[in-house]
């Protein structure tokens, strides 16, 4: 049966990211605005859960500045209880979560230091996907970066950096295609190369095609063979066009219709599907009740 979920926040509850200028993060303060962020995210699982979305994108932010050097704070050990309160309802409720590390986080770049602050950057969120108790299921999802003028060495460089990857990261590790540089194609490929999953974004395929001769369904199913019994069941992304905006643009509600067309072509599959879109869980909302008055017709 099909999931569907959204990321990062939800648009009636208060926000789990909020943070502050470097200059006024001390060791208090990111302790005060971590444990806020964590009462939040309590907050949104739970909303969750009672309305049946067991699919949920956590922000990059609930640890502010968790990646920077800056941020010295053992947050796990202090906040456990927080974590453990988390850590028993994910478990209690079957919920699935993921985290996608932002777009500073580029582990092909030419620059060795940006390497470096990327890996601790993953770092960062497989540590607080531990400290949340859930197992490799529970997926970091990246793009597989720039170009720089050639993209032969830049994939090459992409996969030389994954392959060195510590196996607690990789072991949580999904790459998606974009919709400038590197196409699902380009993603199967590194998949193959390093052993890790694939999460296939319909809109970005449709801003940067490949694979032609393949529908999207059988395209999934492409997709679908990179994931494993450990990895979970196969993620893909979704969202539309924002009409009047630059090409890439995620759109403030997702199209009832056009989504209806797509699910057509693969209600059968066994997908977790995540919504990129403004109104968040408003959009989760809306789906659900047209697949249920679908399925309430099919009867």
């Amino acid at each position: 049966m099909t999931r569907i979920g959204y990321a990062c926040i939800n648009t009636k509850l208060p926000s789990p990211n909020r943070t502050c200028r470097l200059k006024n993060a001390t060791p208090d303060k990111i302790l005060e605005l971590s444990s806020t962020n964590l009462e939040a995210l309590q907050s949104i699982v739970e909303w969750n859960a009672a309305r049946g979305i067991e699919l949920f994108r956590i922000s990059s932010d609930v640890i502010p500045f968790g990646s920077h050097p800056i941020n010295q704070v053992p947050w796990a050990r202090i906040l456990e209880p927080q974590f453990a309160r988390l850590r028993a309802f994910i478990g209690e409720k079957r919920l699935r979560v993921s985290m996608h590390p932002g777009q500073y986080t580029v582990l092909n770049s030419l620059r060795t230091e940006v390497i470096e602050s990327s890996i601790r950057d993953l770092e960062y969120h497989a540590t607080l996907l531990e400290a949340l108790g859930v197992d490799e299921s529970h997926k970091m999802v990246i793009h597989l970066g720039g170009i720089y003028d050639d993209k032969r060495n830049s994939l090459k460089r992409f996969i030389e950096t994954c392959r060195a990857l510590d196996r607690r990261i990789k072991a949580r590790l999904v790459i998606e295609n974009d919709e400038r540089c590197y196409t699902i194609a380009d993603a199967l490929g590194a998949s193959k190369a390093i052993g890790v999953p694939v999460v296939f974004d319909v809109f970005h395929h449709a801003w940067n095609p490949a694979l032609e001769r393949h529908s999207l369904r059988s395209i999934i199913q492409l997709a679908a063979k990179t994931w494993s019994k450990r990895d979970g069941r196969v993620k893909i992304h979704y969202s539309n066009q924002w009409p009047g905006e630059p090409a890439g643009t995620h759109s403030k509600s997702i199209s009832v219709r056009k989504f209806l067309q797509f699910y057509e072509t693969v209600h059968d599959l066994d997908l977790d599907i995540m919504l990129e879109v403004k109104d968040k869980q408003e959009s989760v909302l809306k789906l659900r009740k047209f697949l249920r008055a679908r399925q309430l017709c099919a009867a």
